[in-house]
């Protein structure tokens, strides 16, 4: 399981250090697609997989196929070099406007990899009473 927030910087050729904390659950092989929101997923291969089986099992609608290519077409394997970075394809970094200053976001089965200034302002949580209200309909209370 993921979880945590890690600032680091992407240099000029897209290189990445991943924080320490999540290389050994990532794995040296993983896998980067484009994410929602305007950031990047980055999976180990087993949660990979599972992904991919889910994509499968969408019906034959427009939406889901344009949802499975979403994903699909965005999606590049990852390799940890011997110090501990990845290189970001520029398609994806050019997604995710990563171009300084990075923020890594542990999200259960997954890590979420976002520009700092597109993080900020997506984390700005204006009410979080009434979206913890909202939280209820899905079986969650607090």
């Amino acid at each position: 399981m993921f979880m945590g927030e890690y600032n680091h910087t992407i240099d000029t050729k897209g290189r990445l250090i991943i924080p320490s904390k999540f290389r050994e659950d990532l794995g040296e092989e993983f896998v980067i697609t484009q994410g929602l929101d305007g950031c990047l997923f980055a999976y180990p291969n087993s949660e990979w997989q599972t992904f991919i089986e889910k994509l499968k099992t969408l019906p034959g609608t427009k939406e889901a196929r344009q949802l499975q290519r979403y994903f699909m077409a965005g999606a590049a394997e990852c390799q940890v070099d011997k110090q501990g970075r990845i290189l970001i394809p520029i398609r994806l970094r050019e997604s995710a406007n990563l171009e300084k200053d990075i923020v890594f976001v542990g999200v259960l089965n997954k890590i979420e990899i976002w520009d700092k200034e597109r993080w900020d302002k997506n984390n700005e949580y204006d009410d979080v009473d009434a979206i913890a209200e909202h939280m209820s309909q899905y079986g969650i209370n607090f």
